[in-house]
């Protein structure tokens, strides 16, 4: 036998059921009208009762008629007993087991928790209902089309504004500054470099460098030649003669310049090959040399430790977020553009390749099991504290406008089967 909390189990899980209802006015109007009907058939079964009562003397056919009255007056009010006994004291009597929903809410809510908890949240069930639901070949025919990418799209870079407002730009800001800095402390600059300068010889680059440093050089004195001519003046003893020193300096100059346009046109050139030796040499000792190490990072923490590089990292959150922010704002976004076409893409592997939809599929159903295990109880527990906090007469007040209406036609019923059912056992009376 049902029990009466597991009745109004029932009643509250369609009250709280995502189908549509109509609005709460219509739905008051229609439990109006459907009592009426109610009460009416009632009340007709009443007058049929005492009009036949008061002609049984006129025919076998009138008894029919008075005991399938009072029968659908029997049925019609032990109905109306029951359903009104859901909501409240039938006529105001404080009868035992009546207004159910208010003298049992905080049962009725513990009911309806455990009701989900067992029947909802176990894994045996979720894993039953995912693993044959192909959510990851769904998910891929879903993302495949353009508008529900932009849409996934559009979302994550609102989540990701979200999360960006909300944080804290010091804390962050001192978060991402001190792991750039620790980063870069934990890095011994000299071999890198040393593989820098490795890779700077093999690739024969260093050449091209030292050829533009030649240039530069040549340049550099050629535009700089007046001034040199002045500082040879200044170090030339006062006797000797000026053209003496036009003569010198003209020919160190064309020296220099020769030496420099044939050591940057040759390159087995003995001062190159020495320079090159010389190269790979301080790669060497990049690498090796515990010196070197030390001096390198001795150089790089001076390199930290300048206001201007303590600015730039103090500066790399407010950046980001700024960058962050313009992109997530902007649907035309390059960040945007990349992320609908990844979600894209995604798609596109989830209905191709049935290795990955098994392991999307896995992970779904694994994720899902162990969330709904993990807080089935935390569920259940939310379930019954939500009921046992509503007001007791407003809820038994709105369960009645849910699903009132249709209790009603329990009452309808039981009118009529009362009046056959009771038409029949006079029928069975006469014939016995």
């Amino acid at each position: 036998m049902v029990s009466d909390a597991d009745q109004c189990s029932g009643i509250l899980g369609a009250v709280i059921s995502p189908a549509a209802v109509p609005a709460e006015a219509q739905r008051r109007a229609d439990l109006a009208r459907m009592k009426m009907v109610a009460t009416s058939l009632l009340l007709l079964a009443a007058v049929i009762f005492v009009i036949a009562r008061l002609n049984d003397h006129r025919g076998v056919w009138v008894g029919f008629v008075e005991a399938g009255a009072e029968a659908a007056m029997v049925g019609a009010l032990a109905d109306w007993f029951a359903v009104t006994a859901l909501f409240k004291h039938p006529l105001g009597l404080p009868i035992p087991h009546t207004a159910i929903i208010q003298t049992r809410k905080d049962q009725i809510g513990e009911s309806l928790g455990g009701f989900v908890r067992d029947n909802f949240l176990t894994s045996e069930i979720i894993t039953e209902r995912l693993r044959d639901a192909n959510l990851a070949s769904r998910l891929g025919d879903w993302l495949c089309e353009p508008d529900n990418a932009r849409t996934v799209s559009a979302q994550s870079a609102a989540v990701v504004k979200g999360v960006t407002e909300v944080l804290q730009d010091d804390m962050v800001q001192g978060g991402i500054e001190q792991l750039v800095m620790s980063r870069a402390r934990s890095v011994s600059v000299s071999p890198i470099m040393g593989r820098v300068v490795d890779a700077a010889v093999v690739g024969d680059h260093h050449q091209v460098l030292l050829g533009t440093v030649l240039q530069g050089l040549g340049k550099f004195l050629d535009e700089n030649r007046s001034s040199f001519r002045e500082r040879l003046d200044k170090e030339s003893p006062w006797w000797v003669p000026e053209p003496l020193d036009d003569v010198v300096f003209e020919k160190i100059y064309l020296a220099v310049q020769s030496f420099l346009a044939d050591l940057g046109a040759d390159r087995d050139h003995p001062m190159r090959i020495d320079i090159d030796r010389r190269i790979e040499q301080l790669a060497k000792d990049l690498k090796t040399s515990e010196a070197m190490a030390k001096r390198g990072d001795e150089l790089k923490e001076e390199l930290l430790n300048h206001p201007e590089v303590r600015a730039w990292s103090a500066s790399l959150w407010t950046n980001i977020k700024r960058s962050l922010l313009e992109a997530t704002e902007d649907p035309g976004s390059e960040l945007r553009g990349r992320l609908d076409q990844a979600l894209i893409e995604a798609g596109k592997s989830l209905q191709t390749d049935p290795a990955l939809q098994e392991r999307i599929d896995k992970w779904i159903v694994e994720a899902t099991s162990y969330v709904a295990e993990q807080f089935r109880s935390e569920v259940s527990d939310l379930i019954a504290n939500t009921v046992q906090n509503w007001d007791t007469e407003e809820t038994a007040d709105r369960l009645e406008v849910q699903v009132g209406r249709d209790l009603q036609f329990i009452r309808i019923n039981g009118t009529l089967v009362g009046g056959l059912a009771g038409v029949a056992i006079h029928a069975i009376s006469r014939l016995l």
